[in-house]
């Protein structure tokens, strides 16, 4: 394992964890903002991503995917803790609690895009594709700021995808009649089992694809030869 791979691990998990804190974190302020204090009480609205450790979506998920020599490294933080009851509605609450997720994966992606390409503008291609030590710290800081950007937009779309415990469920319900509602309730027994499996099954994979279009089309052709996959 040579040293330019172990660097590529260590910044993957870096950009990981920071857009997994962020995600849940903003799920929390959205609840404590509509009255729901459970999160604040936990602990759980702070940045620390010690905090947010979840053993099978940050540890397990992250060691099976290096182990196997992924391109991309994929995780989810420990759920902030949400009490509905607190709600004036609680399925209108759930549905914004649900949305800041994405929302917030999805506004880093395209704020970080924005300011790395504006960045690259002044980077000669001598630094960008260079060996020099200065060269490799811009390297390195390019391809950390590539992954967040990746992870970002990988997380919003894998969040929405209506399979509970996941975000999209939360937002499918809102709109589903009362019978839907109850169904999409039961289903919460089963849902990380049917997220596993979907894991399991290669769901990382075919999920880095298609969303591939949309975080090539922010990188740009310049940053993507730039990244060592």
């Amino acid at each position: 394992m040579n040293f330019d791979y172990v660097l590529d691990i260590v910044l993957s998990l870096i950009a990981v964890f920071a857009a997994i804190v962020l995600h849940e974190v903003s799920h929390g302020y959205v609840a404590y903002r509509l009255g729901d204090p459970t999160a604040k009480a936990h602990g759980r609205l702070t940045l620390n991503p010690l905090a947010h450790i979840d053993p099978i979506g940050t540890i397990l998920v992250p060691l099976i995917l290096v182990a196997f020599r992924s391109p991309f490294l994929f995780g989810w933080a420990k759920p902030v803790p949400i009490n509905p009851n607190y709600f004036r509605n609680p399925f209108k609450g759930m549905l914004y609690v649900a949305i800041a997720g994405p929302a917030t994966n999805t506004v880093l992606a395209l704020l970080t895009a924005g300011i790395g390409r504006g960045a690259l503008t002044v980077v000669p291609n001598a630094v960008l594709f260079g060996a020099s030590f200065t060269a490799h710290l811009v390297q390195a800081l390019f391809y950390l700021l590539g992954i967040f950007v990746i992870i970002n937009v990988i997380l919003a779309v894998f969040n929405m995808i209506p399979i509970p415990p996941l975000d999209g469920s939360r937002v499918l319900t809102y709109f589903l009649p009362p019978e839907g509602k109850r169904v999409m309730l039961m289903l919460e027994r089963y849902g990380m089992l049917i997220l596993l499996a979907i894991i399991l099954l290669g769901g990382i994979g075919q999920l880095i694809n298609a969303t591939s279009g949309i975080w090539r089309a922010l990188l740009g052709i310049r940053w993507l030869a730039s990244l060592t996959f």
